[in-house]
């Protein structure tokens, strides 16, 4: 395995340390992402430490990106093989991105009710909040309960 750190000093490389500080992430993340094949090529200085170039960086922003969007590893996996070899797995990774496009809307609608219901309970006890302090009748919930903030 040759060294390109050495062989193109133009080329900027980075650390394990610097690679995981600038994705929040642990160091052991990183290498599981490569022992998972999720993050290839990624070559080892003389002193055997690992080199991480602007390539690495650009995949492990779309790994995050998916991961935060819900995919799993096999996911990611299937994913990077299907962008290999687009022309011949544009059709699978069209319906593995409307899946979790389709994931994400759900998580979308469940997160603005939630949302919603959050919102009216601190409408609500604001106004218990009012209430006690000016020694007036308690909010009926029931008013509060049709309501809805999110549109």
């Amino acid at each position: 395995m040759s060294d390109h750190a050495e062989d193109d000093p133009c080329e900027e490389t980075y650390t394990i340390r610097q690679i995981a500080d600038r994705f929040g992430m642990e160091p052991s993340t990183l290498r599981y992402y490569e022992e998972q094949g999720l993050l290839p090529h990624v070559e080892r200085n003389a002193a055997g430490q690992r080199v991480y170039r602007r390539e690495h960086i650009w995949r492990l922003g779309s790994i995050c990106c998916f991961k935060d969007a819900g995919m799993t590893i096999d996911e990611l996996k299937r994913f990077f093989i299907y962008e290999a070899d687009e022309a011949g797995h544009i059709d699978e990774m069209m319906e593995l991105l409307e899946h979790r496009r389709e994931a994400i809307e759900a998580q979308r609608r469940a997160l603005d009710a939630a949302y919603d219901h959050v919102l009216r309970k601190l409408d609500f006890y604001s106004d218990v909040r009012t209430s006690i302090h000016e020694h007036q009748p308690r909010p009926d919930w029931g008013v509060y309960a049709r309501r809805h903030y999110v549109q």
